[in-house]
C-alpha cells in the first residue's frame, strides 16, 4: 500500500529537521536572467554538509528508526551521504550500495561519514536490487528506498514551504527517484496552488518522464546521462503515484543542454555544480514556460574532477 504524503507532516518537518539543512539561500542573479531571457530564482541546496537537499528527508525519516537497526539503501551518492550523516548523528549503522561506476568522490564522502559502502551492479538500479537482497538476508536490516518512503518526500517538501513567500509562477524540480517533486508538489498544490510544478528529467534517463505521461511506472532499457544523480532506469511506483494530479508537466534536457547550464551557472553565479543540479536551469534555457518568475531547486555539488576538466 502506498502511503500518501501529508501536508501537515511537511509543515512539522519544516520545524524539526536539522537546522543545517533548512532556510537555504534563494538567489536571483541578473546576469543569469539575461542568459535565460527572464527572471529565474535559484533555491541553493548546496550549502550544507552533504551539498544536496537530501539531508532534509533523511533527517526527518531517521528520527523514527529504532536504535540497533542497520539502515540499508542504494544511492548514486547524495542520498547515501544524507542517510549516513543522519545515521552517524544518531548512532545508527548504515550500509550503502552503489553501482561499480559510481562517482568516486561521492563514494569517498559516504565512507567519510562512516557508512559501509558496497559497490555492486552496473548501474544504480542494479545496486538497488543488491541492497534489497542484502537487507532481506539478515535480521535487524532496514531497507530504505528513496522515493518510496513518505517521510523522506515530506522532508524534501520543506523546500516548498520556504519558497512559498516568493510566489514563483513556475517551479522547476529536478526529477530522479521522485522524492523531491513528490514533497514539493504535495505542499505547493495544497498551499500555493497557482504555482505550476514542472519536473525536469535528463533525456538519457527518461523513465520518470514516461511514467508520468503514461500514468504508470515505465522502465527503460538503460539510463545513460552525465547527470548521475537522476540516472533512474526503474521508477519507484510510489513516487509515480504521488505525482498524479499534482505535477503540471515534465520536460527533458539532454547532456549538451546540461553542460550549457553548468557553464552558465559557473560564469554568472560562480557555482561549480554536479550535472543533476543544473537540470532546472537547462530547462529554463531550452523550454518555454508561461509568464511569471521561474524558480528552480539547485541541488548537488559533489562533482567529479573529470567534470571540471570537461567544462573548461
Amino acid at each position: 500500500m502506498i502511503q500518501p504524503l501529508q501536508v501537515q507532516n511537511i509543515e512539522e518537518a519544516a520545524g524539526l529537521i536539522d537546522p543545517v539543512f533548512r532556510n537555504t539561500p534563494y538567489v536571483e542573479d541578473t546576469a543569469l536572467a539575461r542568459r535565460v531571457g527572464r527572471d529565474l530564482g535559484l533555491k541553493l541546496e548546496t550549502f550544507n554538509p552533504i551539498r544536496s537537499f537530501k539531508g532534509r528527508g533523511a533527517d526527518y525519516f531517521m528520527r523514527e528508526v529504532a536504535a540497533g537497526q542497520r539502515v540499508v539503501c542504494a544511492s548514486a551518492g547524495n542520498f547515501g551521504q544524507a542517510i549516513a550523516y543522519a545515521g552517524r548523528a544518531r548512532g545508527i549503522a548504515v550500509t550503502v550500495f552503489c553501482a561499480r561506476s559510481a562517482n568516486p568522490v561521492k563514494v569517498a564522502r559516504m565512507r567519510g561519514l562512516d557508512a559501509e559502502v558496497v559497490l555492486a551492479g552496473d548501474d544504480f538500479d542494479a545496486a538497488k536490487d543488491a541492497a534489497r537482497a542484502y537487507a532481506d538476508g539478515g535480521p535487524g536490516r532496514l531497507f530504505v528506498e528513496d522515493g518510496r518512503e513518505a517521510r523522506i518526500s515530506e522532508g524534501a517538501g520543506t523546500i516548498a514551504v520556504e519558497l512559498a513567500p516568493l510566489k514563483p509562477a513556475t517551479l522547476l524540480v529536478p526529477l530522479g527517484n521522485g522524492a523531491l517533486i513528490g514533497g514539493t508538489a504535495c505542499w505547493t498544490k495544497a498551499r500555493a496552488p497557482r504555482t505550476r510544478v514542472v519536473g525536469v528529467c535528463a533525456a538519457g534517463a527518461p523513465s520518470m518522464a514516461e511514467s508520468w505521461r503514461r500514468n504508470a511506472p515505465f522502465t527503460t532499457p538503460e539510463a545513460r546521462t552525465i547527470a548521475d544523480g537522476v540516472a533512474v532506469r526503474v521508477p519507484v511506483s510510489a513516487a509515480v503515484d504521488r505525482m498524479r494530479g499534482l505535477v503540471d508537466d515534465v520536460v527533458l534536457v539532454d547532456d549538451d543542454q546540461i553542460r550549457e547550464a553548468l557553464r552558465a551557472l559557473r560564469d554568472t553565479v560562480g557555482l561549480i555544480l554536479e550535472p543533476s543540479a543544473a537540470l532546472g536551469v537547462a530547462a529554463a534555457l531550452h523550454h518555454r514556460f508561461p509568464p511569471g518568475t521561474l524558480a528552480t531547486v539547485v541541488t548537488g555539488s559533489n562533482f567529479s574532477p573529470e567534470l571540471l576538466a570537461e567544462l573548461r
